[in-house]
């Protein structure tokens, strides 16, 4: 999953993305509305966190012009501003969740998980089940056959990328962008030895591997 911070303060800025980063996720940050616009407008974002008070564009402006250009990124809205109708104005423009500072850190990956679940057709699960193999979105233990898979935060990140897209191919392309912080670069294998530590957890003393590689497209997993 990819994430977009737009968030001026340094301090808060490294703060969420250091978080975000150590939960699994690939983070990309911005420090002012103008920055954010380009940048949604041109990857694709599971999830942007938005702080309303930004120089230039700010907060409200940058999700109004986000939802006039069709982008349907959802926003999770960051502001010290408590009223209802600082709050409502938020919603009402386009962002889909709001949180007011301060905030316990907890509170927000508990609301981006929430959120990605949502914008993604989900029922809210808890848990992503395919085959034998288990992914506690909560807890974030994974288990397969009963047993406990100790996984990393990236091998993590990689596996429910992979769960949320059973069946479907995946290329490397996608990992990068959703598992990653960078673009696609065609040299690198960073991609390949991730799904190989990947492989040696999820497949390793099973009969049946789940992980298959799909020669000169990317990646697929598939019940055992």
């Amino acid at each position: 999953m990819r994430l977009l911070v737009v968030e001026d303060d340094p301090a808060i800025a490294s703060f969420l993305v250091k978080g975000l980063k150590e939960a699994g996720f690939a983070v990309d940050q911005a420090g002012n509305g103008g920055a954010a616009l380009e940048m949604a407008s041109r990857e694709s974002y599971d999830l942007a966190i938005i702080d309303l008070m930004l120089p230039g564009l700010d907060g409200l402006a940058l999700i109004e012009e986000l939802r006039r250009r069709r982008l349907t990124v959802p926003v999770i809205i960051l502001s010290a501003r408590r009223s209802v109708d600082d709050r409502v104005r938020g919603l009402q423009v386009g962002g889909d969740d709001y949180l007011t500072k301060p905030f316990a850190f907890e509170e927000l990956l508990a609301r981006v998980q929430a959120l990605i679940r949502r914008a993604t057709g989900e029922v809210e699960p808890t848990r992503l089940v395919v085959g034998d193999l288990v992914l506690d979105l909560v807890s974030r233990k994974v288990e397969r056959g009963g047993r406990m898979l100790d996984l990393r935060p990236r091998e993590y990140a990689l596996l429910e990328y992979l769960m949320r897209n059973a069946g479907r191919v995946v290329s490397k392309a996608m990992i990068l962008s959703h598992v990653f912080d960078y673009s696609f670069d065609p040299r690198t294998n960073v991609v390949d030895v991730l799904v190989h530590r990947l492989r040696e957890k999820v497949d390793k003393g099973f009969a049946t591997p789940m992980i298959h590689t799909v020669r000169g497209m990317g990646y697929v997993l598939r019940p055992a």
